[in-house]
């Protein structure tokens, strides 16, 4: 199915100018995503129009949210089928982008997807706390963004690490957002970033579907001790119990 008009127009109604060639760029992707998603388990959205908005001009509304400096490196944790990473890539072809996946399996989907629409990227089959350990990749990104990859107390431990002092963390979440960052304030303080906004967004969906990016700055250099492993910050998250402190 050709989606390219009817990603143009819907990105436009998100502020957001895709070019024929971008357009064409995401219609290898949707293609090959499609084609994939049934020997792998990928995405749940099968519908071609559905995909365009929910994954395509979901990504995009990152580039509203926050400026991306030109050149800057970027990393998207827990990176799935490719979003935001790829989206902001096609937009974006100056920013280095790197993707992070425990899935092998999915790295080589993105690797072939990269191949296809003639852009490069970085890819790393690591858990983001491992990620966040190596001295390589530990505070060393511009940008560290995520797109409903868990809640956020545990979001922040897997993905401000990486993040290098004054660079951005962007969480993609949905309507649970302002509920989630109220009880992960005192956790995204203790690992050294501050919130700057929350943006929100009416995805241009038949269910006007209501997203937010949280945009967080890095202020502080985060303690050695995070993240911890990755059984407990899933079973503990940083200060869960503690909501509302440290506004």
């Amino acid at each position: 199915m050709d989606i390219k008009n009817l990603l143009i127009s819907k990105a436009k109604e998100i502020g957001v100018k895709v070019s024929p060639a971008q357009a064409e760029q995401f219609q290898i992707y949707l293609d090959l995503l499609l084609e994939r998603n049934t020997v792998m388990n990928l995405t749940a959205i099968t519908d071609p129009e559905e995909a365009v908005i929910k994954h395509f001009v979901d990504s995009l509304t990152l580039l509203k949210a926050l400026e991306i400096k030109k050149n800057a490196k970027v990393i998207d944790v827990g990176t799935g089928a490719g979003f935001p990473g790829i989206p902001l890539k096609i937009m974006r072809p100056d920013i280095e982008l790197t993707l992070l996946d425990s899935l092998n399996k999915r790295l080589v989907f993105l690797r072939e997807v990269c191949d296809a629409i003639g852009i490069e990227a970085e890819t790393i089959h690591k858990r983001a706390e491992e990620a966040g350990k190596d001295t390589k990749l530990r505070e060393s990104f511009d940008v560290a963004t995520a797109r409903a990859v868990a809640n956020m107390n545990i979001l922040a431990e897997y993905c401000i690490p990486l993040i290098k002092m004054k660079g951005y963390f962007a969480a993609m979440k949905g309507p649970s957002l302002p509920d989630e960052l109220e009880y992960a304030r005192k956790a995204i303080s203790s690992l050294g970033c501050d919130v700057v906004k929350t943006v929100p967004f009416i995805l241009p969906d038949e269910e006007q579907s209501e997203r937010f990016v949280a945009v967080m700055r890095k202020l502080r250099f985060t303690p050695k001790m995070y993240p911890r492993h990755g059984g407990t910050i899933t079973k503990k998250p940083l200060f869960l119990e503690q909501k509302g402190e440290a506004k």
